[in-house]
């Protein structure tokens, strides 16, 4: 199927670089017909951001400081100048202080705990307030979760918590939308090899028990991530909302490691 998303305009917030989730989705987006606009946080991340863009056939790119809601007004002032109304928003957005990803959960700072929860949970809320106003009816919001919401994962600690928080979010801020028809669901990708992924420690242990314990024997795809995403943006999922979608090749299905792939080496 193509141009599933032909004619329709949405807002990528969270793009680091041709490997990100985000790009992963942006990229479906654009292919299925989508008209893209993306933000960025600074100068630096626009030099990431912009080439990505151009490629994408982007024809809005706008600074975006989810922590300032000046910063944020200012964003989607801009986007109803150019686009006046969306269909859909990607929020990939999501930062916790990688020294305290490690050890115990006991043991977060209070500044950090703020912070992640801040910029990890609310910024969703957010966000979603200020583009609801510039949402066509049956629009469609989708944000990033993780299975460590749900379940201890080593080394995500403070993570987990503003994921679990993220997810309910989720769930309020579909019924504040629905009569609207405005959706709202998060996709929960399994463990990939990313520029975030990376920042929690012993990462590559995480990706290969993942790897190994799936059902499917193997690890999610960016492109598998960015077919879902078009699906949930899509009217193909008109009648879903307040869902957590785990895209994890049955991770999560999965109760403990099989014995015939116990070699992790």
């Amino acid at each position: 199927m193509s141009d599933l998303l032909k004619g329709k305009k949405g807002l990528i917030m969270g793009v680091a670089n041709n490997r990100s989730i985000a790009y992963g989705i942006a990229k479906a987006c654009a292919d299925q017909g989508a008209q893209l606009g993306f933000t960025y946080q600074n100068d630096a991340i626009r030099k990431r951001v912009e080439p990505i863009c151009n490629d994408l056939g982007g024809d809005v790119l706008v600074e975006c400081d989810v922590t300032d809601e000046a910063s944020l007004d200012k964003t989607f002032e801009e986007i109803k100048k150019k686009w006046g109304e969306i269909d859909f928003l990607v929020h990939c957005v999501a930062f916790s202080d990688k020294n305290e990803l490690k050890g115990r959960y006991a043991d977060t700072s209070l500044e950090n705990f703020l912070s992640t929860m801040h910029i990890s949970c609310y910024s969703f809320t957010a966000v979603a307030k200020r583009a609801e106003a510039l949402m066509n009816e049956a629009g469609s919001m989708i944000t990033l979760s993780y299975i460590g919401a749900e379940r201890v994962m080593p080394n995500y600690n403070v993570m987990g918590v503003a994921k679990a928080a993220l997810e309910a979010s989720v769930r309020y801020l579909a019924k504040d939308f629905g009569h609207k028809k405005i959706r709202v669901n998060a996709v929960s990708a399994g463990p990939m090899k990313t520029l975030a992924g990376s920042a929690i420690a012993n990462a590559r242990y995480t990706f290969k028990t993942a790897e190994r314990t799936s059902a499917l024997n193997g690890s999610v795809e960016l492109e598998e991530i960015g077919h879902t995403s078009v699906y949930l943006l899509s009217d193909m999922s008109t009648a879903v909302t307040g869902e957590t979608h785990y895209v994890d090749c049955g991770f999560r299905s999965m109760g403990m490691l099989p014995p015939e792939r116990q070699d992790l080496e």
